[in-house]
């Protein structure tokens, strides 16, 4: 139309979608998101059992639904675990240095459960764990179900590792009682943890270290 007035806008700071998952599928899509195995405790000495079987994460009316049984399980070594759950990771599927990443989650209830999600480097170019840094996007205990937690692991390898952490209330309802937005916006100068919209915790580069890179303002 020759007549029509356009306006251009150069995009500086917009946030562009490069991935997603909204689980419509039948079943958890592979190319994003593998099933771990893992009968020791899962780094927390936890007292479960992560199977591959569909029973403990499947996708329903848009939803991924993550389930924890009362199945017993042992390990070829003879280690036994009283339940059995699932830990879903995008690792080589889906991979980002700086962004932003929301996660829209409905977290149980229960003495003794305790889902996060969280991101971890795909290498450890600082060392292992602490040393290469962990972002805990959002950490809810079920006995606990009122706060919600957001962490920034780091320093040195574990026992040196250490962490920052703050929790956040709900104002209304608490994180099992209804679904809600957990964010995080990570650059190389800060990370900021938001739900719901409201910012509860921002960190600096300048209180965040490792021990590997002391010369490294960024590092993990």
């Amino acid at each position: 139309d020759p007549k029509a007035v356009y306006q251009f806008r150069k995009l500086t700071k917009q946030w562009v979608m490069v991935w997603k998952d909204e689980f419509n599928g039948e079943k958890l899509d592979p190319s994003k998101w593998a099933r771990e195995e893992n009968g020791y405790g899962g780094g927390n000495n936890e007292r479960q059992f992560y199977s591959t079987d569909q029973k403990y994460a499947h996708t329903k009316n848009g939803m991924l639904n993550v389930s924890v049984y009362r199945d017993p399980h042992t390990t070829v070594d003879g280690k036994i675990q009283p339940y059995t759950s699932a830990r879903i990771r995008t690792i080589h599927r889906g991979e980002w240095k700086y962004g932003r990443f929301e996660i829209r989650a409905k977290m149980p209830s229960g003495q003794g459960i305790w889902p996060a999600v969280w991101m971890l480097p795909t290498e450890s170019p600082y060392g292992g764990w602490a040393s290469s840094g962990e972002i805990d996007i959002i950490e809810s205990r079920g006995s606990k179900v009122e706060e919600a937690v957001g962490s920034l692991h780091f320093g040195g390898p574990w026992p040196r590792n250490t962490h920052l952490t703050t929790s956040y209330k709900f104002p209304k309802k608490n994180a099992a009682e209804d679904f809600h937005v957990y964010a995080v916006e990570w650059n190389k100068d800060q990370i900021t943890w938001a739900l719901d919209g409201h910012i509860f915790q921002t960190i600096k580069k300048e209180q965040w270290r490792s021990e590997k890179a002391p010369d490294n303002a960024t590092a993990p």
